[in-house]
């Protein structure tokens, strides 16, 4: 890794940083979101305050903050700088500075990197976690298959156009490995029957 692969990795670490669950909620005199529910700042917990369009807006900005990082990776840098931003700004969310290194599990934030790596796989991705919670209204199990299917996608994708293993192949398994390891406290409710189900109706 050179030091540009670092820089991005630094810039991807700060964009992923900003708690934007956290500072729309405030602003909308939500009060602090930690305080709620399962105590994260991702959209999921920001759902729970029974404000859809900051639920909504909280997931667009913080997949968005996934995205940037490595489009402008992609633009001013190599491929490995790509993969260095899409890490950095997932550390970022899940360790971010400014909250005790207490931030959300990354879900939003992946799916941002993911489409910056591929769009295919994103849209892939989207496609198994609609499909999952249409199945099981659990948004966990969702987020879980979702990005456990991305890896055998990964691979097909590379048999089909050929080339790209760094971005298609390694990257998103690694990916898929943090989002499991952000969720094992829901993996054990899942596994006990204990997962809470979710639902965007207006009633549940």
């Amino acid at each position: 890794m050179g030091t540009s692969d670092i820089l991005f990795a630094i810039i991807g670490y700060f964009a992923g940083s900003i708690p934007f669950g956290l500072l729309l909620t405030r602003a909308a005199g939500l009060g602090d979101v930690r305080n709620i529910g399962s105590g994260n700042i991702g959209a999921t917990n920001v759902l729970r305050t029974g404000n859809k369009k900051i639920a909504a807006l909280t997931l667009l900005c913080d997949g968005l903050k996934g995205l940037f990082p490595v489009l402008a990776a992609r633009y001013f840098g190599g491929e490995m700088a790509t993969v260095a931003a899409g890490f950095g700004a997932l550390a970022g969310h899940i360790f971010p500075v400014w909250l005790g290194f207490k931030g959300g599990k990354g879900v939003a934030t992946g799916l941002g990197v993911l489409f910056g790596w591929s769009w295919v796989l994103g849209l892939i991705f989207v496609v198994s976690w609609i499909a999952t919670f249409f199945i099981t209204r659990i948004s966990s199990a969702s987020a879980l298959t979702a990005a456990l299917l991305t890896i055998p996608a990964s691979y097909v994708l590379l048999k089909s156009v050929g080339g790209g293993t760094t971005i298609v192949v390694w990257p998103i398994v690694a990916l898929a490995v943090v989002l499991w390891v952000t969720h094992r406290a829901n993996i054990a409710r899942l596994l006990k029957g204990k997962e809470p189900k979710s639902s965007f109706s207006k009633k549940p």
